[in-house]
């Protein structure tokens, strides 16, 4: 797989999570997802997102950064968005705030394998 057509997988993935197109879901991710060393599979990745969908209705990933060496991608998301209640430990209670993810992710067979994520907490903090 080419850079090119990897980056072009991962913009798709992008755009489906912003649709929360779920069904398609399956597309770009395998079967036996790993997040941040937890083996999820496809439904309880699938129920994650869902929940941050419910957590913060506004919810829109942003790529501001993407590097592709297949068969991995590192991708610094940006989010400026309202959760609602707490928010990672923090009470952020429908106020807006804007934070970015960087995300590591692993590719086998053309679809997402393994993630690793880490949120700007910090900012986050600040903005409270």
């Amino acid at each position: 797989m080419t850079r090119s057509d990897l980056a072009d997988i991962y913009r798709n993935y992008i755009a489906c999570l912003n649709r929360q197109d779920w069904p398609a879901l399956e597309q770009f991710v395998h079967g036996d997802v790993v997040h941040n060393a937890r083996p999820f599979g496809l439904s309880g990745y699938r129920a994650m997102l869902e929940q941050d969908f419910r957590s913060i209705p506004d919810l829109h990933f942003n790529i501001e950064l993407l590097v592709c060496d297949p068969p991995q991608i590192a991708s610094r998301l940006t989010f400026d968005c309202t959760p609602a209640g707490t928010f990672l430990g923090l009470d952020v209670n429908g106020r807006r705030v804007s934070f970015c993810e960087n995300v590591f992710y692993q590719f086998r067979d053309g679809k997402i394998r393994h993630v690793w994520s880490i949120v700007d907490k910090p900012a986050i903090e600040a903005q409270l």
